[in-house]
């Protein structure tokens, strides 16, 4: 299961990351905190959506 999570956490942490910078970018914020800030919250988001989707996949 740990194998499947950290596979599937670099998709959804890299997508996710990417979607929070393009719209911090969108919305005007193009200084480098922002979009730090938006990519830092994509990852640690990531996190609990890649155990849930993990867990669903394998049905444990």
């Amino acid at each position: 299961m740990l194998r499947l999570a950290s596979i599937l956490y670099s998709i959804v942490g890299s997508s996710l990351a990417g979607t929070f910078v393009i719209a911090a970018l969108v919305t005007g914020y193009d200084t480098m905190w922002p979009i730090l800030i938006a990519a830092v919250a994509g990852f640690v988001l990531a996190l609990p959506l890649t155990y849930y989707v993990t867990k669903a996949m394998t049905g444990k």
